[in-house]
């Protein structure tokens, strides 16, 4: 009986490790459907066509709208017109701090940005000898930046297994060890506490291949 128990938890595992990524991935997508869909699609139903609507167009709408305001935005009327528009929201006191934080992120995760700040390094982090997965997220600018000659970098320390909170830290550049695998691998390592292990160049999961390159930081190197 035991090596049937056991058989039959080892499938009933694999089976809840297949499932549960498919099914979070329905929920989100279905949820992030409905609510776009819901918000314009009811706009749109009963201004246009209450009879004939059909689920979907509220994101054809989003789409047609988000694209509309790029071609407005890239030309020299509705750069100023936005220009005009961010400096009314940065008079207001609440608005301000909303808008200047969700604007960083978008410029964060712009397309021309994204070269600047998809960067995995490694920093000896909480302290010296042990080391731990950081992304750059730019450069040190400021009074921050007045207190050292040596250059500074902008780094933020992930949590396993919540990657949505961690530290912010300025690091000299030298202390910063670039490491040769993208930002999705380290976020499967991060988030899977370790278990996940980085694709070798000719597809097989391994301790090598991503790890080839990295440049080992020097042992001691003060953290602050």
């Amino acid at each position: 009986m035991k090596p049937v128990k056991a058989a039959i938890k080892r499938y009933f595992l694999t089976g809840l490790l297949v499932i549960t990524p498919i099914w979070g991935t329905i929920l989100i997508l279905k949820t992030l459907f409905v609510t776009v869909d819901g918000i314009l699609g009811d706009v749109l139903a009963r201004l246009v066509m209450p009879q004939s609507y059909v689920p979907g167009l509220g994101i054809i709408t989003l789409v047609l709208l988000i694209l509309a305001v790029g071609l407005f935005t890239t030309n020299v009327i509705g750069r100023q017109v936005v220009k005009w528009w961010e400096g009314l929201l940065n008079r207001v006191p609440v608005v301000r701090g909303i808008y200047s934080t969700i604007k960083s992120m978008m410029d964060v995760l712009s397309v021309s940005e994204r070269g600047r700040y998809n960067r995995v390094v490694l920093i000896q982090f909480p302290k010296n000898g042990q080391y731990c997965f950081a992304f750059v997220t730019g450069t040190t600018q400021g009074e921050a930046q007045s207190v050292t000659a040596e250059p500074l970098l902008n780094v933020y320390v992930p949590t396993s297994p919540n990657p949505t909170s961690g530290y912010f830290l300025l690091v000299p550049e030298k202390d910063v060890t670039s490491v040769d695998i993208s930002v999705e691998e380290a976020m499967k390592l991060i988030v899977s506490g370790g278990l996940y292990s980085p694709e070798q160049p000719g597809g097989r999961a391994g301790t090598d291949g991503a790890w080839s390159k990295v440049r080992q930081p020097e042992i001691g190197v003060p953290i602050g």
